[in-house]
């Protein structure tokens, strides 16, 4: 199975810290498993233009083919005003619309105040049940707080949801699989 990880956001550390924590979770729980981390900040992903995949940068093309190529992925998200940054979401409009079809799309978001968990549940929960993802019941929030002076995750009890996130998600991409 190819577990891969996205990091919508193009500053900060925070949201690919907590998508690795998820990774590397999966992986102790299934050391088969092969984990990729795809840190949006990392490329040059082009903004969408209606044309097809072929006409954009290498960039662009390797960030879509990798998730297209994923079995399952956790899609990691910063809060921005109340929603998704616009590069994560230009990632999804670059995507087919069953580019989630059959894969389990595992949700992570980041934020500076509680009240913005619900983004994961009006927003993102959408989007991915739009493209098809099959959506585990659990998904994590972590805020700013559960991070330490080193932006090491320091909260046990955001630890143990990640590791529940992570064994739903590895159960229900193998239980999908064996259909």
């Amino acid at each position: 199975m190819k577990l891969v990880g996205i990091s919508g956001s193009l500053v900060g550390t925070k949201t690919a810290k907590a998508v690795y924590e998820v990774l590397a979770a999966a992986k102790s729980a299934d050391p088969s498993i092969e984990t990729e981390l795809i840190d949006l900040k990392e490329f040059e992903v082009e903004f969408v233009k209606g044309t097809p995949l072929s006409y954009y940068k290498d960039d662009t093309i390797k960030v879509v083919k990798t998730v297209l190529s994923a079995d399952a992925l956790v899609i990691g998200s910063p809060i921005y005003q109340a929603s998704i940054p616009g590069a994560l979401k230009n990632l999804f409009d670059h995507l087919p619309v069953d580019a989630f079809k059959g894969k389990v799309t595992g949700i992570v978001m980041t934020g500076g105040t509680d009240k913005h968990f619900l983004v994961a549940e009006h927003q993102l929960k959408s989007i991915l049940s739009y493209l098809k993802g099959l959506i585990p019941t659990t998904n994590v929030f972590v805020h700013n707080d559960d991070f330490n002076q080193d932006n090491e995750l320091a909260s046990s009890e955001v630890s143990a949801r990640i590791k529940s996130l992570a064994s739903e998600l590895i159960a229900l991409q193998k239980g999908y699989a064996g259909k």
